[in-house]
């Protein structure tokens, strides 16, 4: 029996934001995950049309496709082509749990949320030639027992971050712009593997450097805590995302994650204005200080990858320039801009069009750099699409690399932010040479030292107004 599994390319590959580092850092993981549920006699290959051009002329028994938003449309036209070829084809992923009346159109069977609790039940009836249309995820969920990754089926060259990993699945929080908030609607919408099956993944990958994907690596403390605790002495690296919330907390858990080897943290700061925070229902930043969370992560060496929306209702015209001045004065490392997008099947989806404000619905323009809906009261789309536009160029020209750099106390956090800003946007030609000659994987040392620890751990003083720079919260 011949299974093949497919990430189909994001439309956008063919626009001029395409960026080929960005997509091929991480192997897909989640299609690992399902291909490791196969019988053991079964023959599997992984196929992943960011890094490698598709193979089409094959007849496999089975073709599972992952859909993304705005991969739908190439998802949905390969599905095509191998259903005509007498193949049976299985959509699963965020858009088909989305929109599962528009999937079915062009599967035979579609899976609806986490694929580990669906997909071992769609096999058992496969097998006995009676697969259903339809397969949902069940209210209650887990990750006990799952076997190990098929990772033999990920190209390792082909990326610069190999080895991905996720421990985790969802998150606590349910901000209404989420798109994975829909995909674990109707059940545990956040639980963990047992930490240690997580360990024992750890293990057993080569090298220093891991990049956890989990949506929130500090959502569950106990978790967490006992994961870091496991992983001291491993001389790892690691990068994760967690919440400003979870940053504050003095419980000691992001010491010990320090301890472990975190050296890149992904926040979601999202927006500067209270009001945009409520409401996106983002409490967990509600009241927060940002700066005092930045300040945390900067005493213990953790660079910031932060977060930031434009285009919800409270934007004015000044949010561009008002969000990148903050960022560049806190020294956050490298940021990640978003033109608010409404996604099928989230609370900011139905209010918007409720509201009438949905613009179209090409999906493949739904990439968060696209202005797809009518903003609020105080922007005009052409001003959101070159607002979202001034504010890349502007944090990441080499004039504020160099400024948000010097924010930082030591020398050598000073030129670990330099070096990894810069390289990360700066270098596109030369990533784009590394790629086209298969040589990514001779830049993880690069990585890896420039992830070396900065400074030991260090108690945090007791906090005065003097010690930081407020947020500029609008009210």
């Amino acid at each position: 029996m011949r299974v093949k599994f497919i990430l189909p390319a994001l439309t956008e590959a063919t626009n001029p934001y395409w960026r080929p580092i960005k997509y091929s850092l991480f192997p897909p993981l989640g299609l690992a995950t399902l291909a490791a549920l196969l019988p053991d006699s079964w023959e599997a290959e992984l196929q992943d049309e960011h890094v490698e051009p598709l193979h089409l002329d094959d007849t496999p028994n089975l073709v599972v496709i992952q859909v993304y938003i705005t991969n739908a449309f190439r998802a949905y036209a390969l599905a095509r082509h191998y259903r005509a070829r007498g193949c049976y084809v299985c959509l699963g992923g965020l858009h088909v749990t989305s929109l599962p009346e528009e999937a079915a159109e062009f599967a035979d069977s579609i899976f609806l949320g986490p694929g580990e609790d669906t997909f071992p039940e769609f096999l058992r009836d496969w097998q006995q030639r009676r697969p259903r249309a339809r397969y949902v995820a069940p209210a209650r969920r887990t990750l006990v027992g799952l076997p190990p990754i098929r990772r033999d089926l990920v190209k390792r060259e082909l990326y610069l971050v190999p080895n991905s990993i996720v421990v985790t699945r969802g998150c606590p929080h349910h901000c209404d712009f989420c798109y994975k908030d829909a995909f674990f609607e109707g059940g545990n919408t956040f639980y963990t593997q047992p930490v240690d099956a997580a360990l024992a993944e750890i293990e057993r990958l080569p090298g220093r450097h891991l990049y956890f994907l989990d949506d929130h690596l500090l959502g569950h403390q106990r978790f967490a805590a006992s994961l870091f605790d496991g992983m001291r002495g491993m001389r790892r690296l690691f990068q994760g995302a967690a919440t400003v919330d979870s940053i504050l907390r003095d419980n000691g858990l992001l010491e010990k994650a320090a301890e472990a080897g975190l050296r890149s943290l992904f926040v979601g700061f999202e927006t500067l204005s209270t009001a945009n925070l409520k409401a996106s229902n983002k409490r967990q930043n509600l009241g927060r200080d940002y700066a005092r969370a930045i300040e945390r992560l900067h005493r213990l060496g953790i660079m910031i990858n932060g977060s930031f929306v434009f285009g919800l209702d409270d934007d004015g015209p000044d949010v561009f320039k008002r969000t990148v001045d903050w960022a560049v004065q806190q020294g956050i490392t490298t940021a990640t801009f978003h033109i608010a997008t409404p996604y099928p099947g989230t609370e900011y989806f139905r209010r918007i069009e409720a509201e009438g404000r949905l613009l179209h619905r090409r999906w493949n323009e739904y990439d968060t750099r696209t202005v797809v809906h009518r903003p609020g009261p105080g922007l005009t789309a052409a001003q959101l699409k070159e607002g979202y536009d001034w504010a890349y160029r502007e944090f990441y020209s080499w004039s504020n690399i160099t400024r948000a750099s010097l924010a930082h106390r030591s020398v050598k956090h000073q030129l670990k932010h330099f070096a990894y800003a810069g390289g990360w946007k700066r270098l596109e030609p030369l990533w784009n040479f590394i790629i086209k000659t298969r040589q990514l994987h001779s830049m993880r040392p690069l990585l890896e030292a420039i992830l070396s620890k900065v400074q030991g751990i260090r108690q945090l003083p007791q906090a005065t107004p003097a010690d930081f720079i407020p947020l500029p919260l609008l009210p």
